[in-house]
């Protein structure tokens, strides 16, 4: 009798998740190591770099949810093809702006295009993954944000040193769009449908749906996606995880600048340590989630527990900061603090998929529209502090107040 050997086009899938996901942050990220050059050739202060630097959360705040929607909707497939053609056309658009109000739209509609990430994501890390490996598959996908950060730190420096910043983002560009026909060739919105899945991989992935949705048989369902204690303090928390990610996404690179005199190579250098502090904690915290889950069938266990210390150990790296220590000193606890906050990046995920599988590309979209808020308010309102302050000392102390809410509200109240 002849076996046929299980096919695993699946993680094929997390695979084009993870490069598409690297690519998007890479894009966004890079604007906080070209804001130099953009600063002295269009003259600006803090406040206008807080701006420039959250201006892609504006624009995102409106899309992640329609993205979420859409992705339910009409599949992954088609709301990634239209996301990434318009955010490539965004970074062109970056590259030829002559001055900062085309810049700042320029930036608006890179938020507009790449909303719908990770909602899209979602639905096809639901569609295409069992119970048992979506923690696992969320946190291969999602590593990819902090690893992106790692990479794109010394690499925007290396674009915009030799090729000047506007040429940085044509190049961008052009990668971008590269990605097209591979998503077209290789993803299909559900694995039944896909030429690359055997019979064996299909019945595998259908054998493990034992979470019981709490929108399944809901005659409410925005009630629950809205209201639900668990995923109210999910997005509160997530809320104060994209505060983090901003944060030092954007103003890192600048805090470096300014506080130790660094070139903007070294900057490139120095910054890529919390990320890659991050990408390997992300991994350890997501593996030991699907290892929890899989021992306890316990989601406050496997999911609660891992947010709650991330935001609780975050909060705590960050005070050394304040004081503004040595270089060394400082970046260890910045590495910390940024690799604690990024840790339980998959559960926040995960828990959307658990509590809304048949809307879980909605769901996701409501808690990013959490995110898209923090991506305007922690560039700009940071921008503002530094206006008036001249330090980073008040936005650290924030950071550790908003984490410190965030364990707190999450120990109480999430998954009970």
């Amino acid at each position: 009798m002849k076996i046929t050997k299980t096919t695993n086009h699946r993680w094929i899938v997390i695979c084009l998740l993870f490069v598409i996901t690297a690519i998007n942050y890479i894009d966004r990220s890079s604007i906080s190591y070209a804001i130099t050059a953009i600063s002295d050739e269009f003259t600006i202060d803090s406040r206008d770099i807080g701006l420039i630097l959250g201006a892609f959360g504006i624009g995102y705040v409106f899309t992640t949810l329609i993205g979420g929607i859409c992705a339910d909707l009409y599949g992954a497939k088609k709301t990634f093809l239209i996301s990434i053609f318009f955010w490539s056309l965004a970074l062109v658009f970056t590259g030829a702006a002559s001055g900062v109000i085309m810049l700042i739209a320029a930036r608006v509609i890179l938020g507009l295009a790449e909303g719908p990430n990770f909602p899209a994501m979602t639905r096809a890390i639901s569609d295409w993954l069992p119970e048992r490996e979506r923690n696992r598959a969320l946190s291969f996908a999602l590593i990819s944000v902090p690893l992106a950060l790692a990479v794109g730190s010394p690499l925007s420096a290396f674009l915009i040193e030799n090729y000047t910043w506007r040429g940085a983002y044509y190049i961008l560009a052009v990668i971008s769009f590269i990605w097209i026909p591979v998503w077209l060739l290789l993803f299909n919105n559900k694995p039944d449908d896909s030429r690359f899945v055997n019979k064996a991989e299909l019945d595998y992935i259908n054998s493990d749906n034992t979470i019981i949705s709490k929108l399944e048989n809901s005659e409410k369902p925005w009630k629950v996606l809205l209201f639900n204690k668990t995923l109210l303090v999910n997005n509160f928390a997530f809320f104060v995880f994209g505060y983090y990610l901003f944060f030092f996404m954007t103003w890192m690179p600048s805090y470096l600048k300014k506080v130790y005199q660094l070139d903007l190579m070294q900057i490139g250098y120095y910054a890529m340590l919390p990320w890659i502090f991050a990408a390997i904690l992300m991994w350890v915290v997501g593996t030991l989630s699907d290892f929890l889950y899989k021992k306890t069938k316990c989601l406050r266990i496997s999911r609660t527990y891992p947010i709650f210390f991330s935001h609780l150990l975050a909060a705590i790296s960050i005070i050394p900061i304040i004081f503004q220590p040595s270089l060394n000193v400082a970046m260890v606890f910045l590495s910390l603090a940024v690799a604690f906050a990024m840790s339980a990046n998959a559960a926040y995920y995960a828990v959307n998929i658990d509590i809304a599988k048949e809307r879980a590309g909605t769901s996701l979209g409501v808690m990013e529209v959490l995110l898209a808020i923090s991506g305007f308010v922690s560039p700009y309102l940071t921008g503002v502090i530094i206006s008036i302050m001249g330090q980073f000392s008040v936005a650290f102390v924030l950071l550790s107040i908003l984490a410190f809410a965030a364990s707190l509200l999450t120990i109480l109240f999430h998954n009970k």
